[in-house]
């Protein structure tokens, strides 16, 4: 992008956004843009003696969904669960906190999963400018026509994932 200029960005932006096209304008140098750096990843561990973290602390999550504190306060709620009732008695927490990253790290990954698999088939495409030969995945067009599967991505994203509700019963 900057190897073709800054007029270029100004006429894609213009472009890509009509009502931005005057305030494009104001950009009279790269020094003017400012690039959101967008990662996906987590720690190995999230928790030493006497420490725990959570939300992007832990895991930083794409924009994608705009899940991220979400999963953040699902984080806080799963924590709180885990270590108040120690914590009023007394007990000392530091052997719980792997507990915590144990119930959470499935729900996390499904939810980066989820992420990159829409980074990779649908907004890359896009900024690569392919949109327009581009089909929906699947998924994306049952959501389309059939309005009650609309709630199964509110749900992943409001309630969370939790393995242990997916899974199967013993036998």
């Amino acid at each position: 992008m900057q190897e073709e200029g800054i007029e270029a960005f100004r006429a894609d932006v213009a472009r890509a956004a009509p009502t931005l096209g005057e305030g494009a304008d104001a950009l009279r140098s790269w020094d003017d843009v400012k690039l959101l750096t967008v990662t996906l990843d987590r720690l190995e561990r999230w928790h030493r003696p006497g420490l725990l973290v959570i939300g992007d602390a832990a895991h930083a999550m794409s924009p994608i969904g705009g899940v991220g504190i979400n999963v953040a306060i699902q984080d806080a709620v799963a924590a709180a669960n885990i270590l108040a009732a120690p914590m009023a008695r007394g007990i000392d927490q530091d052997p719980l906190l792997a507990k915590i990253e144990k119930r959470r790290l499935p729900a996390v990954r499904v939810i980066q999963g989820l992420q990159a698999a829409a980074q990779r088939r649908i907004i890359s495409p896009l900024l690569q400018r392919k949109a327009g030969a581009m089909k929906p995945p699947l998924p994306l067009r049952l959501l389309d026509r059939l309005p009650v599967l609309r709630r199964l991505p509110a749900a992943l994203i409001g309630f969370g994932y939790r393995a242990e509700r997916v899974r199967s019963p013993k036998a």
